[in-house]
């Protein structure tokens, strides 16, 4: 038999294009084994009726929010706090204030202000242990602490502030941005930044969410050429209310800053403007995981802190607790609107599992929502939780207690059927129904089972709880926390 002739140049060639092809397939390979990217936004004071996705009348032109939720997952109900600090602590934490002791944002219980996160595991320092680079941008408002410290875990900031951080900024000494005149610096046009310890200089024309919007997408830009696995957590300065001169796209008012509305309808109209564009500054994110090429391994998570001010903040009611909660990209699963319960405990175990870290079952009151949104489950939990201040709330997927607050002449809150309804539109009131009772009882245990952190908790008897004691307990104040605003009483009587 004879021998073939052996082409060596073809071999090489052939052995070229193999290394080459398995150095591309290795690093495709890597790229798709490594640990998800998170994209955690939450935005300020918005109830979720506000997007369109939600299904209320008079909503806000949200296409990209409503494209999310179609897509992925969108919660019809999730609880949190209905004010900003105790939210930002749970979320933070995966701990219901009745652990932690951050109940309001004046009621700090004890020294929790300055060692929540000492006393708790923080998301930040648990993802930035596990090797993940982590950036924070917008409104921090979340204790003492900063998210800069060991103890919270963030590489890299970008947020409004003022005062104390401002002092510690380098090259503060001159700053010029703008006072929005009801103690608080400007979050909006000529805003108040702070940015890696040092202060940034913006102009009259400089719109702060679109800021804190370039700094996420450059800092996930970068850490995605650099293969790192990233958190990136934008807690909106927006759109906690229309202070300024907000049309559809960034436009300055007269006199460049504090454009007060003068009619009703110009109020609204400025809140649904606000509420447009920051479905665009979303968009601008989505943009982005799709030209880098991530989204099969970036969960996308919108939240929502607290319900809209006027009409639901501070209220120990549904509407004050009630938030948005959409899940999109990485391995979640298509459902859109879903009947499942959750709340912000659940975020922190959520984030952990999802970045492959392990913890004790005792670190959080929350349970991960990983196996729900990945399909790999189709229920999550029976009940959840919300509070305010010393009144607490609770919700199955048929009842729901409200305004439970002894300290307050409220000790057994208000029972209601609500089934498969939201935003109250057909609960019906059950306090003393003899059908219910035993219903009513098994929720009691759930709620005689979490901390009790009130009542004679030490604190009220500092100089600060007597305090915070007399403004919460005027009666003006009382009749407004325990009811619903006057145009959301479809359920209350």
């Amino acid at each position: 038999m004879r021998a073939k002739t052996i082409n060596y140049d073809i071999l090489f060639r052939a052995a070229i294009f193999m290394a080459g092809f398995l150095i591309a397939g290795c690093s495709a390979g890597g790229q798709n084994q490594q640990k998800p990217n998170i994209i955690l936004i939450m935005l300020d004071d918005v109830s979720p009726d506000v997007y369109g996705c939600y299904g209320e009348p008079g909503a806000a032109n949200t296409p990209v929010i409503d494209q999310l939720a179609r897509e992925g997952v969108m919660f019809e109900t999730c609880y949190a706090s209905s004010l900003c600090a105790p939210t930002r602590a749970m979320i933070m934490t995966g701990r219901y204030g009745t652990t932690t002791g951050v109940l309001h944002n004046n009621m700090w219980l004890g020294n929790t202000r300055g060692d929540v996160y000492k006393d708790n595991h923080a998301f930040g320092k648990l993802l930035k242990d596990a090797g993940y680079a982590t950036a924070i941008a917008g409104k921090w408002h979340a204790g003492a602490q900063m998210p800069y410290e060991p103890e919270v875990g963030f590489d890299e900031y970008c947020l409004w502030e003022g005062g104390a951080e401002f002092a510690k900024a380098e090259g503060s000494e001159n700053y010029q941005c703008a006072w929005r005149g009801d103690g608080q610096w400007s979050r909006y046009w000529h805003p108040a930044i702070v940015k890696n310890h040092q202060y940034l200089e913006t102009k009259p024309d400089d719109f702060g969410p679109d800021i804190f919007c370039e700094f996420i997408l450059d800092f996930m830009g970068r850490k995605v050429k650099e293969d790192q696995p990233f958190l990136a957590y934008w807690p909106s300065v927006a759109p906690h209310g229309c202070r300024e001169g907000i049309t559809t796209t960034p436009h300055r008012g007269p006199t460049g800053v504090m454009t007060r509305s003068e009619t009703e309808d110009e109020k609204k109209a400025r809140w649904i403007a606000l509420n447009e564009y920051i479905d665009h500054l979303v968009g601008q994110v989505v943009n982005k995981v799709e030209e880098l090429g991530i989204k099969e391994n970036t969960y996308v998570i919108l939240l929502s802190d607290n319900g809209t001010a006027v009409t639901a903040k501070s209220r120990g009611v549904e509407r004050g607790v009630h938030v948005m909660n959409i899940c999109w990209g990485g391995q979640v699963k298509q459902r859109g609107a879903t009947a499942e319960l959750t709340d912000f405990s659940d975020i922190g175990p959520t984030l952990c599992e999802i970045a492959g870290i392990e913890m004790p079952e005792a670190s959080f009151d929350g349970v991960s929502l990983k196996s729900f949104l990945n399909g790999e489950k189709d229920t999550h939990r029976d009940w959840i939780y919300g509070y305010i201040g010393t009144t607490r709330l609770i919700r199955t997927k048929e009842y729901m207690i409200e305004a439970i607050n002894p300290m307050l002449g409220s000790p057994e809150g208000r029972f209601y059927l609500a089934g498969n309804d939201r935003f109250g539109h057909t609960y019906k009131k059950i306090n003393d129904h003899p059908d219910y009772l035993k219903d009513r009882a098994e929720l009691q245990v759930i709620l005689d089972a979490l901390p009790d952190v009130v009542g004679d908790n030490p604190w009220w008897k500092t100089g600060k709880g007597m305090k915070v004691w007399e403004g919460y307990s005027e009666e003006k104040a009382v009749n407004k926390h325990l009811y619903n605003h006057k145009d959301y009483k479809y359920y209350e009587e």
